[in-house]
């Protein structure tokens, strides 16, 4: 049987410095099997830009 795929859903507003360490701290999962669905309230600092940087790094997995 394969594995199960589970959605992480994350809302984000001006979270740029927590934001990297939230998402590593995912990555560093051992279930694999996942889609990382992040939602931007309109952030004003990098938060946006950070997340782009990993859905650019992994387009399957991530959604921004």
């Amino acid at each position: 049987m394969s594995e199960i795929k589970i959605s992480i859903i994350m809302g984000v507003y001006n979270c740029s410095k927590t934001l990297r360490e939230a998402i590593d701290s995912i990555l560093a999962q051992t279930y694999t099997n996942w889609e990382f669905i992040i939602c931007d309230d309109g952030s004003t600092d990098e938060t946006l830009a950070i997340a782009k940087e990993y859905a650019e790094e992994d387009p399957v997995r991530f959604l921004v």
